[in-house]
């Protein structure tokens, strides 16, 4: 069956929106919808698609739709749609327009310019060559351009892996063990999972399996404290929380009570108690002083560029600014410095981005040892293989789509030196006078 020809004018006139880049696509995109209610599951999954197949493919589509007859905006959009649902499920195409696609779609891309075959920004290719080299830029690359599949993680205070996967099978929904997170699945399809009983009761929530791991290897016990630093909407709480087994104290602080918002209905479904969501000011607020030196783990998940996303996130690559990541890094530093307070003799502080830039990752790191000898590294090799998580790493975690068909992640993990009881002693009076 063909989608309608109106279809297309729908995604043109939200892409021309999208490509002034002035909001996220997923914003953009939700807004649109809520604008047009008429518009059915299908066509709606249609116009999305066919927006992140041009944002991952801008630089090369857009070389071919400014050459030749037709509006260029119009020209993006058929090849956006064409790759997102078929030519042949596209009404409203003339024949002259079906050749231009066909043509265009079969052009082998390994003969292109490397730079355009990347479809990223020069500035943003250029780094990321000078960082790991162009072989291993090009397949990161590839790597981003393909949608990311669904991961999901099983709830253990509900469910197991193998009961999920039978329920899922039920739906039907074919669902595979995630090869790295032990409560980890991965489902190829994208199915509506919203209305699933598994949803709704708690079972699974969606996460990817890069995610999943940054929780494992903060490996916290039953009973402790620990702080999920910038919890946002809470998906690394709630993995921390079920790791926990529902028990001791655990404190999600953010900026944003919007963010946290979101993260109560969740809380709900999941059945967790132990969680305490917390709003803060910013990274040296009164109501984090008052925890300095008694938490357990301390997870940070930093404000980044997000460049690790592309797969779910293709606009990013387009929106970000390179004069941006030296910002973020001041910001990166202050609150991993605001965290590091919080931690106890002995205690854990996990230092994570979803970014692919070193800026943004070993740069902070090291910094951060360098300005804190009370804390040390524990090499990823050795926080892995507690958690008998089969990864080859070194002294940090570097998850890439092209080589664990995960989101791009970063990792380090500091313990911090136990302190000599008089050191202990002026911390907790430090922590009482800057209230």
């Amino acid at each position: 069956m063909r989608l309608p020809p109106a279809i297309l004018a729908n995604a043109e006139e939200v892409l021309r929106e999208i490509l002034r880049f002035a909001a996220p696509a997923d914003t953009t995109l939700s807004r649109y919808f809520k604008d047009h209610p008429r518009l059915g599951g299908r066509e709606r999954g249609a116009i999305a698609e066919s927006v992140y197949n041009v944002l991952r493919n801008k630089n090369f589509y857009t070389d071919f739709s400014e050459a030749g007859g037709g509006a260029t905006m119009r020209r993006l959009t058929l090849l956006g749609m064409a790759d997102a649902v078929g030519l042949e499920a596209l009404g409203g195409v003339s024949e002259e327009e079906a050749e231009w696609v066909t043509r265009i779609m079969g052009i082998d891309r390994a003969l292109m310019h490397k730079s355009s075959r990347s479809n990223m920004p020069k500035w943003l290719f250029e780094k990321l060559v000078e960082q790991m080299g162009e072989e291993e830029t090009l397949a990161l690359a590839d790597a981003m351009n393909q949608p990311a599949p669904l991961d999901l993680r099983v709830n253990t205070l509900k469910a197991n892996r193998e009961e999920v996967i039978a329920k899922l099978a039920e739906a039907p929904i074919r669902a595979t063990p995630t090869p790295f997170a032990p409560q980890g699945l991965r489902v190829l399809q994208k199915p509506q999972l919203q209305n699933l009983p598994l949803f709704k009761d708690g079972h699974i929530e969606v996460q990817d399996e890069g995610s999943q791991i940054l929780s494992a290897i903060v490996a916290p016990k039953r009973g402790e404290m620990v702080v999920d630093f910038c919890a946002g909407a809470g998906g690394k709480t709630l993995s921390l929380g079920a790791i926990m087994r529902n028990t001791g104290r655990l404190y999600a602080f953010d900026v944003s009570e919007k963010r946290l918002a979101k993260l109560k209905p969740r809380m709900a479904r999941s059945g967790l108690s132990n969680v305490h969501p917390v709003v803060i000011a910013h990274e040296r607020d009164a109501k984090i002083k008052r925890l300095a030196g008694k938490i357990d783990r301390v997870l940070v998940d930093a404000p980044c560029s997000g460049l690790g996303t592309l797969r779910r996130n293709p606009d990013v690559k387009w929106r970000q600014k390179p004069e941006a990541i030296g910002e973020m890094q001041i910001k990166q530093a202050a609150i991993l410095a605001g965290a590091a307070r919080l931690v106890k003799g002995g205690g854990r502080l996990v230092y994570a981005t979803c970014s692919v830039l070193d800026d943004e990752n070993e740069f902070i790191a090291k910094q951060f040892l360098e300005g804190h000898p009370d804390f040390e590294l524990v090499p990823m090799s050795k926080a892995l293989a507690e958690q008998k998580i089969e990864l080859d790493m070194g002294d940090y975690l570097k998850l890439l789509p092209h080589k664990h068909q995960t989101d791009g992640f970063f990792a380090a993990v500091f313990e911090r030196k136990q302190m000599p009881k008089k050191a202990k002693e002026a911390e907790e009076v430090e922590a009482a006078d800057d209230e």
